[in-house]
């Protein structure tokens, strides 16, 4: 049985999650416990750091390891597993010349002067792709995505790159987090242009296409740092938090990337919303400093707009989550499940707690509510580790919280799998990865999304070091 994740008593430290893994596996069963749903037949893809140096380097922060892909597949009640790692530009150029050869998230080769000009205004030739923040499907294409504009494309039953470039996002900066479009069936994603007039930039990118078009440009002085945007059926949402950049200090300072941003909270929390059609915006909302990787879902209620986040007092997380700090068992900074007003008719923010306690990693019946009401959101909450130790599910209805957890397991993200033809917004499964910190391997969880009960697991006989995003493909 579950144990709640606020009493679980945890003994095994999660240093092993941020672990290099070096081997790659295909694995045709894994060992089985319980028993998986008889529709539930596809494959979770998921991306994620796995290699944290290259030669005598060390990577310095979680968000800068080499990425690696994994599959687990379900079918006709078996689970396979391949892992490998993403051949993209800036893996190939490490492993090849034994260092690191592009800069990261807060890493960065020794770079002349030049270079670092380089990287920010010719990114096509300079910016790295270590795509090692989530996974999509693009009309028949699969890619992996990081924050910087270039994809990588890759095989999901094999997992090899498939050596082109799917596309390339119209800035030096973008999300790992699109929305898929209901009406084209494409993708909508948000980019920062950087330079001496630089530009926030919505674009689409049709499924089959090879270059995004372009649906608003709005100019911005310092340009804050965005992990995801909201969407509602007729607005894109923009929330800016200050934590903002000078855009040559990134080519000039010599700092690593992240740490070229400025805590600035006297900015507030700005709000923008872009009209999907006509891309005119409508801005002025602007409520207390707060800071979020991570927009829950977005939606229209009479004269408001409603963006729900999970979002922290400040930017003190990226801090957290340098890997000198997570290996010496500091605690993380958490996140509350927060909802915004934005009132159209006189720009007004109102700001509430969904929930008590913490939630970050968010998934919602995506399929079903997203740029609509929802009343589940999924997510992974924290322990006395000071980590992400259990599954939680929230109702925002009445804010009560459901929780699993075990002793010396560390879940991650969980992928909600809506069952073929449900009628509860919550009838379906959660696929997460979970490492088990006393067996140091890691496995397949498989729960049920209503009551979080467990249904079954699959163990890998290694662990998957902790990663970010996934999602799941029916067969």
């Amino acid at each position: 049985m579950s144990t709640p994740a606020d009493t679980a008593t945890t003994s095994v430290a999660p240093t092993l999650g941020y672990t290099t893994l070096e081997e790659e596996a295909r694995i045709d069963a894994l060992p089985l416990s319980g028993e998986l749903p008889a529709w539930l037949a596809g494959s979770l893809l998921r991306t994620g750091p796995a290699k944290f140096e290259i030669g005598s380097q060390h990577m310095r922060h979680w968000f800068d390891g080499l990425a690696m892909l994994h599959r687990f597949t379900i079918d006709d009640g078996a689970v396979s597993y391949g892992n490998r790692f993403l051949e993209s530009r800036s893996y190939r150029a490490a492993r090849e010349q034994g260092r690191m050869v592009y800069g990261e998230f807060a890493t960065d080769p020794c770079r002349s002067l030049f270079k670092r000009m380089q990287t920010l205004f010719s990114p096509g030739s300079a910016l790295p792709d270590n795509a090692n923040i989530n996974v999509t499907r693009l009309g028949e294409r699969f890619i992996a995505m990081t924050e910087t504009p270039l994809p990588v494309q890759f095989d999901p039953h094999t997992l090899a790159s498939a050596g082109v470039r799917p596309y390339e996002a119209p800035g030096q900066l973008t999300t790992a987090h699109p929305h898929m479009d209901r009406a084209g069936g494409g993708m909508l994603n948000y980019a920062a242009k950087l330079g001496a007039r630089s530009s926030y930039r919505f674009f689409a990118v049709d499924p089959e296409a090879t270059a995004p078009r372009q649906i608003a440009s709005l100019p911005v002085k310092e340009p804050a740092y965005m992990h995801s945007f909201g969407l509602t059926e007729r607005w894109l949402v923009l929330a800016e938090f200050p934590l903002v950049v000078n855009p040559l200090a990134l080519a000039l300072s010599g700092r690593p990337y992240i740490e070229n941003y400025r805590w600035k909270p006297e900015l507030g929390t700005r709000f923008t919303l872009v009209d999907r059609a006509t891309g005119e915006a409508t801005g002025g909302f602007r409520t207390d400093a707060c800071f979020a990787f991570h927009h829950v879902n977005a939606y229209e209620e009479g004269d408001e707009v409603v963006v729900d986040m999970c979002a922290f007092a400040d930017a003190q997380i990226i801090e957290d989550l340098y890997l000198e700090r997570l290996r010496a068992g500091k605690p993380v900074a958490t996140a509350e499940l927060t909802r915004f007003r934005l009132r159209l008719t006189d720009r007004s923010v109102r700001r509430e707690l969904l929930a008590d306690g913490d939630i970050e990693l968010p998934r919602i019946n995506y399929g079903r509510c997203n740029e609509r009401p929802h009343r589940y959101v999924w997510g992974a909450c924290g322990g006395p580790s000071g980590w992400l130790e259990g599954i939680v599910k929230i109702d925002v209805e009445d804010g009560s919280r459901q929780t699993w957890s075990q002793p010396d397991c560390y879940a991650g993200e969980p992928v909600f799998v809506a069952r073929p033809g449900a009628e509860r917004e919550d009838d379906g499964a959660l696929l997460s990865i979970v490492l088990d910190a006393r067996a140091e391997s890691s496995f397949l969880l498989v729960l049920d999304a209503a009551d979080l009960s467990e249904l079954a697991r699959a163990e890998v006989p290694h662990h998957i070091p902790f990663s970010f995003h996934g999602q799941f493909v029916r067969s």
